[in-house]
């Protein structure tokens, strides 16, 4: 009996586990910090295999009929074809589509309303535990042999109402800033950095600095473009404006920014890990 039992056991382990087919996965966005960021963090997810990269909807439509992948990372706006420009695209073309997971900076409550079975989204900035479950989502269709709901009517009706909603939530490109009793428009490239205290929100840009209506760090980044970064609890900075990345003390670090005062702004324990995976550190 125990002379069984062990042929058994020699059988079973010597039985190979069968190989987890990789997911193919395509990244799509016009922003550069955006793609490395993603990629950086689907490198360390297993059974994955980032098998290009597209800046625009032009290289996403093409880049998904010569690759075939199982999951795409679109953006939902990009200059000349947006996401639903790359959808639409695809059909008109017979291109069969692949499993969408629209990368978005807008409000989640907006995504939320929709479901949209294949679909997915993730927010900006990127979380890995929220990338995570997309990939797994998609991984599931993908194993089950089941296609994206995506060609139908219906599904078709609410991936554009989707889009659209999103699309007429882009944020803002001059705030309102108050210097001196004067309102004055400023151009969000202008702006170097946004600091609150004591629940007021000091905007400073290249050539002036003066307060905003807004009440929170979070309610101003929500109305800039991507390129903001909030890297502290009271500090929200322009990426392009960043001069310097100064080493600190236990690791940390701090950045010394392209205003006149060259302001140096410290980077949270939270956002630090961020910091070398976006300038590989």
């Amino acid at each position: 009996m125990k002379e069984a039992v062990t042929k058994r056991a020699i059988s079973s382990a010597a039985t190979p586990a069968v190989a987890r087919q990789p997911l193919t996965i395509l990244i799509v966005d016009d922003e550069p910090l955006a793609r490395d960021e993603l990629l950086y963090l689907l490198k360390s997810l297993p059974d994955v295999e980032v098998t290009g990269q597209g800046r625009n909807g032009l290289e996403a439509v093409n880049l998904i009929r010569d690759l075939e992948p199982d999951l795409v990372f679109l953006d939902v706006q990009m200059p000349g074809l947006d996401g639903l420009g790359v959808v639409r695209r695809l059909r008109e073309k017979k291109i069969p589509l692949p499993q969408i997971v629209f990368a978005t900076a807008y409000d989640q409550y907006a995504v939320q309303a929709f479901d949209l079975e294949a679909v997915d989204y993730l927010l900006k900035p990127f979380d890995k535990a929220r990338l995570g479950k997309a990939v797994e989502k998609a991984r599931k269709f993908a194993e089950a042999g089941a296609p994206p709901e995506q060609t139908g009517p219906e599904a078709e009706a609410k991936l554009e109402a989707l889009l659209e909603r999103l699309q007429t939530k882009a944020p803002r490109a001059k705030i309102i800033v108050r210097t001196q009793n004067r309102m004055l428009m400023v151009d969000s490239d202008d702006i170097v950095f946004a600091t609150i205290d004591d629940g007021v929100i000091t905007i400073v840009a290249k050539e002036m600095e003066g307060t905003s209506n807004y009440s929170t760090i979070e309610a101003l980044a929500a109305a800039l473009p991507e390129n903001f970064w909030k890297v502290h609890r009271s500090y929200l900075v322009n990426i392009n404006k960043i001069r310097e990345v100064v080493p600190w003390f236990k690791s940390s670090f701090m950045l010394r920014l392209d205003d006149k005062k060259q302001t140096q702004v410290p980077v949270s324990r939270h956002q630090t890990k961020r910091l070398r995976e976006l300038f590989k550190l």
